[in-house]
């Protein structure tokens, strides 16, 4: 169009034309040139908005009415003995200001951080507003590869800070925030050096409508470089704060970067938006010092009865690092299904998958490893075996491998397995081992260097093998497939033997086959069963899941017509909170130290990916309270003390800010009134 225009205008000069034309047509031109480049500059800022400077600014906020916490405008609320009070607000006739829900919370009684810190913490009652945009990080390690994960894990708190205050604002890429500049080295007097164009802010003009011009977060770690994950890395943490001059300073110090990382999700749940403010509110000051009772802290999700998507997988993951939680037990194949893509065997997906969809890609795996880490959460992916393995291994007689499993879908299922479909390894075929070593070395890959594995072991069906072998010492021969398996791990570990191994509990747990010196038992039976006290006996470390208390699929009545009913009664997020084993067992010092911790399990007959929020949250936060602090319990036994509403409460609330669907935990009207419905 503008080559059009130009010769247009050539041609019209030489035809002489009078000099008033030519002005016009001159003008016209000008006209032209300017609407085109305006439309050509104007695609580029469309493709780049979301970096846009207008974008950034507190004030440019999305449509209130789709909060996911509605604003109560009718209301504030204010502190009376610890307990928020509502009153009604008259914006017209009031002279007081209104205080929202959140900032009474906040504000009125103990510490509001779910898990409560395990050591006495203080926060001072002056509160500061800000925007997320004053948000700014200086770090503070020798450890490089620590730095780079500091800076993903500070990214993710400013990303859902900006979600909480309702910003419209698409943060960098991860990769553009990993080459910000490093900061410059310490001098000799030990005094920081600020990081030479290294902020992570997006201050812009000069806009400060709330008490700071800058909020730094200062994250020191020192002592260890370390990344890998095992059960004795230090997740210990003191987090302070100063506030001089308009500008607020965290510091938090720790020993890990699993410590600082801790640190910063603590201060994410010091931070809250008022919606009267239209800003985010902090404290002035600070002191906590905080550091987990048990070393394992865990949240088992099954993929193969109902398959989750890799992003409803990350989202859980992200939940549970607010909840300071740190392994994902990932069983990802079951009898039902194996949605594993193997790079070695692509026959079991082939052979296992629902769909073509419904699978998961090495870089699926190695995707939500990656994300897990940024949130100090480990990923433990289980292949379960011998039982608990049918569909996806019925392909090895038509590769010369013979029959890798036995039992397959056989009826009547209730004879040969604990629910359909049926399906246990081959114990006398030696593909079978190869198979499982290679899967060992794949998973080993994709989650990098640990020291725990889970091999499964649990419900064997021991008359499913007696239709193949009657001849032959069955339990023995379990106990055989279960030595040959971890024979295996260690060669797929490069002949070096993890420190742990988990297993479930089961009859073959209650011998004394499997080395106490390397397994782990994982107990899913009942906690008043006698195994609890028999595993402890025989010198075994033990990870608590008990069905009475920590599996979260009970409660919702059988799925099938035939065989024994699903576990019942629902387990409420106060029988999680509640369920103290080591102090009901009177565990002395001794027998404590052999409980490494918890997890709790979501098997999915019942569950898919639209359930999947609301069965695990606020429960899972009830079991990462009790594993992080396990606070004393002066209450009656089946009853939560008051102040553990009102903090759960406030937590789910937060998670439901970040976009996770969690259950209701009791009328609005109880939240809206603390204490009330108790």
């Amino acid at each position: 169009m503008l080559w059009f225009l130009f010769y247009s205008l050539r041609y019209l000069f030489k035809m002489s034309l009078a000099v008033s034309l030519r002005r016009a047509l001159l003008l016209l031109l000008s006209g032209a040139v300017f609407i085109l480049t305006v439309l050509y500059w104007n695609q580029g800022v469309i493709k780049t908005q979301s970096y846009s400077e207008a974008q950034l600014r507190p004030h440019i906020q999305k449509d209130r009415s789709s909060a996911p916490i509605p604003y109560e405008k009718s209301w504030t609320y204010k502190c009376d003995n610890d307990r928020c009070v509502r009153v009604n607000y008259n914006k017209n006739g009031a002279n007081v200001k209104r205080v929202s829900f959140i900032s009474c919370s906040m504000t009125c009684g103990d510490i509001n951080i779910w898990p409560h810190p395990t050591s006495k913490s203080l926060v001072s009652g002056h509160t500061l507003r800000f925007s997320v945009e004053d948000v700014q990080l200086r770090l503070d390690t020798p450890h490089r590869e620590v730095r780079k994960r500091l800076k993903l894990a500070f990214d993710v708190l400013v990303r859902q800070l900006r979600q909480i205050q309702q910003l419209e604002y698409a943060p960098p890429h991860a990769e553009e925030m990993l080459s910000v500049s490093e900061p410059a080295s310490k001098s000799t007097d030990g005094a920081e050096s600020p990081l030479a164009g290294g902020l992570f802010s997006s201050t812009f003009g000069s806009h400060r409508s709330g008490d700071l011009d800058s909020l730094h977060v200062k994250l020191s770690v020192h002592e260890s470089g370390e990344l890998d994950f095992n059960l004795d890395n230090d997740e210990s943490y003191e987090l302070t704060t100063s506030f001089e001059h308009r500008r607020l300073t965290v510091h938090i110090s720790a020993k890990s970067f699993f410590g600082a990382r801790h640190g910063l999700a603590t201060l994410q749940q010091l931070i809250w938006y008022d919606d009267e403010e239209r800003l985010l509110c902090t404290y002035a000051s600070s002191l906590i010092n905080d550091a987990p009772k048990f070393r394992y802290r865990g949240l088992m999700l099954d993929t193969s009865r109902h398959f989750f998507s890799v992003d409803a997988i990350k989202r859980t993951i992200a939940a549970m690092g607010l909840a300071k939680l740190n392994r994902f037990h990932w069983h990802i194949t079951d009898a039902q299904s194996f949605p594993y893509i193997s790079r070695h065997y692509p026959e079991l997906a082939e052979h296992g998958a629902y769909s073509d969809s419904e699978t998961y890609s090495e870089q699926d795996v190695r995707e939500v490893n990656e994300y897990a880490k940024i949130f100090g959460v480990q990923v433990l992916l289980e292949i379960d075996a011998p039982a608990h393995a049918g569909n996806g291994w019925d392909w090895g007689s038509k590769r010369g491998l013979g029959e890798l499993s036995l039992c397959i879908n056989q009826q009547p299922w209730s004879f040969y397995c604990g629910e359909p479909p049926c399906g246990q390894l081959n114990p006398k075929n030696n593909h079978t081992y190869l198979i499982l070593q290679r899967l060992y070395e794949e998973f080993l890959q994709l989650t990098g260097p640990t020291d725990i594995f889970h091999l499964g072991g649990d419900e064997v069906n021991l008359d499913c093998w007696a239709q193949y072998f009657n001849d032959t010492d069955l339990r023995g021969l379990w106990c055989d497939f279960m030595l040959q398996s971890n024979a295996r791990l260690k060669v797929a570990n490069g002949n070096v033997a993890p420190k742990h191994v988990v297993v479930w509990s089961s009859a073959l747990t209650n011998t004394k086959c499997l080395p106490n010196s390397q397994f782990v038992v994982q107990v899913w039976g009942g906690s008043t069963w006698q195994e609890n006290y028999d595993l402890l006996d025989n010198g075994y470390n033990v990870i608590f899941s008990h069905v009475d208390a920590w599996y979260l699929d009970c409660g919702f009545g059988s799925w099938r017509a035939t065989g024994d009913a699903a576990c019942s009664p629902y387990r409420t997020w106060q029988n999680v909170y509640k369920h103290r084993p080591w102090e009901r067992m009177r565990l002395d010092k001794k027998r404590r130290k052999q409980v490494l911790g918890g997890e709790a399990c979501l098997w999915t007959e019942q569950v898919d990916e639209g359930q999947l929020d609301n069965r695990l949250w606020p429960r899972v936060a009830a079991l990462a309270e009790r594993l992080w602090s396990d606070p004393n319990d002066d209450h009656d036994f089946d009853v939560v003390p008051p102040e553990v509403f009102r903090r759960i409460s406030v937590f789910r609330n937060r998670l439901v800010e970040l976009g996770i669907k969690a259950e209701a935990l009791f009328p609005k009207y109880c939240a809206q009134n603390p204490g009330e419905c108790i």
